[in-house]
């Protein structure tokens, strides 16, 4: 075929009838990558120009012959060809349409020009071929990225949010309901921290595809984020149920996942469930309401299933409205200090004040320092208002100081993140100058969770401490990560009996025979007991029995005010 064109291109450069014109016009043809067809209608010529041998293996000598098209692509577009190639018929002056030529490996793109005489008559046209193969595959890639995800395969969020909200309102039309599973992978930072990123992608993609296995009509697939993946079900039911689904997912993760290098490995996941229309209307709300329970699941000790009830979402908003607010007041120093007293208890003399942060509602209640302090720990609020907590703290344990001579302990919480903090002696050391307090009158209250990452390095945190003069008091002893080793290796002044004991001392034995040797354990060490939370008199005289050094609870003096403080410092001024 390309021997023929060749032949008859040397034979129209050799006429003399060609003009400059016309040869200018064939070379800019010839290095062209595209194939162009050319018909005049009232002479009947046909050309065919510039690129067509590596298109099509067949030559146009007649209008009839435009039928040999056809046979050159994939059948579902020889319609739109033939409508093309005919474009006048339907009075067109442009057309185009994309076509895959025979075997499916190239793409072509076709454009037709015709020309009309004065009265609407088709004088000529010419039709382009255009080989865009390349770009139909950038354009697959590019749509593939708009809605997968690359490593599992799966839908990808943006596609999976678009696909749930045509199954709501799908569900709108027939009455049916669309549930959204949200998991995510427990644990799974432990994966990427100690195995490595690799390995943790690993994970993931099985995971994933085996999650992909679901896929129907009826349910859809997505990887949501990192460890994060999403299930949309419309009309859950039978094999298609969350039951059924979130059974099967369980069954798979009791055996392990079989890794490139080997190596066996074994997970489990949270999960939250929301349905349509019970919790939400629309698709993002739907999703956002199975990613809060999802969050339940895990704070409920993970490898479970948690379905949306009004309840959680109520705590969730009320927990992220505390976290905004707690960042807007830790830096407008809104919070209001306390002070709850602690006694002696062998003669009821007082031996220092805990300074206890408190904070007002918009409608003028205190809002739980249990609930608040675990969200700023979260969001990095404690930090400033651990800050504001020391310096306000001092500034009136001073105040009180200059005014009744006050030989008093001022005890101060110290959050784990707070305390770890590089600069956390000095800020503190800084505050004690500047309000001219002796660091000995100061005792600083840790918790065992300050104790767990590093306990060598934490404990020559305390020695530093100790040496400068402060008390060092370990609280809520017993209520977590409790040993007897802790007690023989750190550097403390006091150790607080948590109120949990307490609360039980006098009707349950066994609790009186742990704080009996708590209390002569601590004597032993040489160190002073407080007992927190006592409420009765029977505690009260139970705990002295025994010999527990100081008392602090609402029995002797609940938290107050600085102000109510200092009326008990006028009872005691020298």
């Amino acid at each position: 075929m390309g021997g023929v064109k060749e032949r008859e291109e040397r034979k129209q450069e050799q006429s003399p009838a060609v003009s400059s014109d016309e040869k200018m016009f064939r070379m800019i043809c010839n290095t062209s990558s595209s194939a162009f067809l050319y018909y005049n209608f009232a002479s009947g010529m046909i050309r065919t120009l510039a690129n067509w041998s590596s298109f099509f293996d067949i030559e146009i000598k007649c209008r009839e012959d435009f039928e040999k098209i056809y046979d050159c692509v994939e059948e579902p577009y020889i319609f739109s060809l033939q409508e093309l190639l005919f474009t006048e018929r339907r009075g067109l002056v442009n057309d185009s349409m994309v076509a895959a030529l025979k075997g499916g490996k190239r793409w072509m793109e076709c454009e037709a020009t015709v020309k009309y005489d004065t009265e609407g008559r088709p004088k000529e046209k010419v039709i382009r071929f255009k080989d865009i193969t390349k770009f139909k595959a950038q354009d697959e890639e590019l749509t593939y990225m708009a809605y997968y995800d690359m490593l599992t395969g799966l839908y990808n969020r943006n596609y999976f949010v678009r696909l749930l909200g045509e199954f709501i309102q799908k569900a709108q039309e027939n009455q049916k309901k669309v549930a959204v599973m949200f998991l995510d992978i427990d644990d799974f930072r432990r994966i990427n921290d100690g195995l490595g990123i690799i390995v943790g992608d690993e994970v993931v993609q099985q995971f994933g595809q085996f999650l992909g296995t679901y896929r129907g009509e009826r349910v859809i697939v997505s990887r949501f984020n990192s460890d994060v993946y999403s299930i949309g079900i419309y009309d859950p039911c039978g094999e298609s149920s969350v039951e059924h689904i979130y059974q099967t997912i369980r069954e798979r993760l009791q055996k392990p996942f079989i890794l490139s290098n080997g190596q066996e490995f074994v997970i489990s996941v949270s999960v939250g469930i929301a349905e349509y229309p019970e919790a939400a209307q629309a698709a993002l709300e739907l999703i956002n309401c199975a990613e809060i329970v999802m969050f339940k699941a895990k704070s409920s000790g993970k490898d479970n299933l948690q379905y949306f009830d009004a309840p959680i979402l109520d705590d969730f908003l009320q927990n992220v409205m505390i976290g905004n607010k707690l960042k807007e007041v830790a830096f407008n120093e809104n919070f209001v200090m306390y002070f709850q007293p602690q006694y002696h208890a062998s003669d009821r003399t007082l031996r220092g004040v805990e300074a206890l942060l408190r904070w007002k509602g918009d409608d003028g209640r205190m809002i739980s320092p249990s609930v608040f302090i675990p969200i700023a720990e979260k969001n990095g609020a404690i930090v400033p208002i651990g800050t504001w907590v020391i310096e306000e703290s001092i500034r009136i344990y001073a105040d009180w100081k200059k005014k009744y001579h006050s030989s008093l302990i001022l005890s101060i919480n110290v959050s784990a993140i707070q305390y770890k903090r590089p600069d956390f002696i000095s800020k503190l050391m800084e505050t004690l100058e500047k309000y001219e307090v002796d660091p000995s009158m100061v005792e600083l209250e840790i918790t065992e969770s300050v104790l767990i990452d590093d306990f060598v390095e934490v404990t020559n945190k305390l020695l530093i401490l100790k040496d400068y003069g402060f008390k060092i008091s370990l609280d809520d002893f017993g209520t977590g990560y409790s040993s007897l080793s802790y007690l023989k290796g750190l550097p403390i002044n006091t150790l607080k009996i948590d109120k949990s004991f307490i609360d039980t001392v006098i009707s349950d034995n066994n609790t009186k025979i742990i704080t009996e040797s708590i209390v002569y354990m601590v004597k032993k060490l040489g160190y002073e007991t407080v007992a927190e939370g006592v409420e009765t008199k029977e505690q009260f005289e139970y705990l002295r029995s025994i010999e527990c050094d100081n008392i602090q609870g609402y029995f002797l003096g609940k938290p107050m005010p600085s102000h109510e403080v200092e009326e008990l410092l006028k009872k005691t001024a020298v």
